[in-house]
């Protein structure tokens, strides 16, 4: 069932979830917005369950042989959102085309970081044609990883990337894994970069599973930095110490707790993901599954 959407990409239905029915009848949707907003100040367990999401990294072998057949499967499994990571060597508005057909939107999409601040033009105007809100940096290689000062001067990249990107409509965000947790030059590297960051045009996706395997607490994050992480990651870890990645519900992480903090966290897009899946799609069935099956 698809939702109507109140904005941000967030249906209304799932903003409801979590306040109480007799509440809900006495606000406009703009007071239901400022009490969400108040609630997550406050730190409150707000449920917030935006349409169930998938990073297309996760298929891209399948998507690489059969990307009509592939689309169509996620459809069916209940895939409403995808990012993209890549364009499987297809026009946008080929792409936009055959995620209308199927219901999908592309909220988001990974994308290399330019050499210039002049190249992230066709990205931007690929992101336009698809209907992109978000570009997400993935990766970084060592030439930032090795002191605080290359994070530093990534976080200037992109606030100089966000300042082009706001007139285009567009936002920019950075994807984590475990390396940011390091301690690097005596500081916790994602810390000093996040402060660096301009919350006005840049964002967090946070990947669940690999903030876990470093370490941390998602929740304290969420409380850290209020509204800072629009974009999630879902995937599972197995038990300490190896925190093995798996499928969403066949390990340790608790999501339910963590979508009580969706509101803190301004959580609006939520995209499944695994790595390396021996069977893509058996996978993204199961997380979905697990996914519709949380209280």
């Amino acid at each position: 069932m698809v939702d109507h959407d109140i904005g941000g990409g967030v249906s209304r239905r799932r903003l409801l979830q979590g306040l109480s029915a007799a509440a809900v009848g006495a606000l406009s949707v703009p007071k239901l917005v400022s009490a969400l907003t108040r609630a997550a100040e406050r730190g409150d367990g707000v449920t917030v369950r935006p349409p169930i999401g998938l990073q297309l990294y996760t298929v891209r072998g399948l998507m690489a042989r059969d990307l009509e057949g592939t689309m169509a499967a996620l459809a069916a499994a209940g895939v409403r959102d995808v990012e993209f990571a890549g364009y499987f060597d297809r026009q946008p508005a080929a792409l936009r085309a055959l995620l209308e057909r199927h219901g999908m939107k592309a909220p988001a999409a990974h994308v290399p970081l330019p050499a210039s601040l002049t190249a992230w033009t066709p990205v931007f105007d690929a992101a336009e044609a698809l209907g992109h809100r978000w570009l997400v940096i993935p990766w970084v290689g060592n030439e930032v990883r090795a002191s605080l000062d290359g994070w530093r001067r990534l976080a200037d990249s992109l606030n100089e990337a966000g300042r082009l990107a706001h007139a285009r409509n567009l936002r920019m965000a950075y994807h984590n894994h475990d390396f940011e947790f390091a301690i690097t030059d005596g500081s916790v590297a994602y810390e000093v970069f996040v402060e660096r960051l301009d919350p006005a045009t840049v964002d967090l996706e946070l990947d669940l599973y690999w903030a876990v395997k470093a370490g941390q607490d998602p929740r304290r994050l969420f409380a850290d930095r209020p509204g800072r992480f629009p974009l999630w990651h879902l995937k599972d870890a197995g038990p300490a110490p190896e925190r093995t990645m798996t499928d969403v519900g066949a390990g340790t992480i608790d999501f339910t707790a963590l979508f009580a903090a969706g509101a803190q966290a301004g959580l609006q897009h939520a995209f499944i993901e695994h790595d390396n899946a021996s069977d893509p799609m058996t996978s993204v069935r199961v997380s979905v599954s697990a996914l519709e099956r949380l209280p």
